[in-house]
């Protein structure tokens, strides 16, 4: 790989806790109070918190649902890369939302990439096609009930090869 383009690729060998730390500094999350919690060593576990407070609200008193979708963004894309490595373009291409009863208080989403979802997307674009997998994140209350549920539609596709 070229030195030039070698430096665009994102560094995927940030250890989990650090990577934790670094995304719990992002702005977007420390305005909207989403917490990063635990992040597992194979990056394929994922806790997220969003905290219940005035800035956060909408109309209702309840969570604001923008907040609510904005902390389930980019986990499963970056579970997704950081599983598969720099030699993959992983992005998000699609996400819904729905809304299942008020937030009221803090909630939480727990994200969990299977073993079998990596190796569908390496086997699917091993010869260049892309793959598009489906997944899915409920956002509960601190009793368990389901908030919202989200669902996330990744575009997965192997970097091409520089020619010789």
């Amino acid at each position: 790989m070229s030195s030039s383009r070698q430096g665009l690729l994102p560094k995927l060998t940030i250890p989990a806790g650090l990577f934790r730390r670094g995304i719990n500094l992002w702005p977007p999350f420390v305005g909207a109070g989403i917490r990063v919690t635990r992040v597992s060593a194979d990056s394929r576990e994922i806790d997220v918190t969003l905290k219940f407070r005035l800035f956060n609200r909408n109309f209702f008193g309840t969570h604001f649902g923008g907040s609510m979708f904005a902390m389930t963004d980019p986990f499963f894309a970056l579970m997704m890369l950081r599983n598969l490595g720099s030699d993959y373009i992983v992005w998000d291409k699609a996400g819904s939302i729905a809304y299942r009863k008020p937030g009221r208080d803090d909630v939480f989403a727990h994200f969990r990439l299977p073993a079998s979802a990596i190796t569908r997307a390496r086997k699917a674009t091993a010869h260049g096609a892309r793959h598009e997998p489906t997944f899915r994140v409920r956002i509960v209350d601190r009793d368990g009930e389901t908030v919202a549920e989200v669902e996330k539609t990744l575009y997965i596709r192997r970097r091409p090869q520089p020619r010789d």
